[in-house]
């Protein structure tokens, strides 16, 4: 070792007295309420995302739209029927979401 750093040694392990691994844990420790499930469900029922709101608003007239042109779409007359399910489904989304905006 350089003698200059044994001599700065001394000066440094006084200003520290925890090491990382230590530091890590008390933190750990101070943040942890004990019940991490309830923490777990409170934090989950606190936060709905309105993008999810609107998806399930979206998939509920989906299905009130689905119901109503089932036998048209998988009648032959139309195209593709899985993508008109798609596109009837992203607006339904969007009708939704732009619902949920202007109430």
């Amino acid at each position: 070792m350089h003698p200059e750093a044994e001599s700065l040694l001394p000066k440094l392990s006084l200003f520290i007295t925890q090491s990382l691994a230590e530091i890590n844990i008390v933190n750990a420790q101070m943040f942890h309420s004990g019940f991490p499930l309830p923490d777990l469900v409170l934090g989950a029922s606190l936060y709905f995302p309105p993008m999810f709101k609107a998806f399930l608003l979206g998939f509920v007239f989906w299905l009130l739209i689905h119901r109503v042109l089932r036998d048209w779409i998988y009648s032959g007359e139309v195209w593709h029927p899985t993508l008109m399910d798609l596109s009837l489904f992203v607006i339904s989304i969007c009708a939704a979401l732009m619902l949920m905006v202007n109430l």
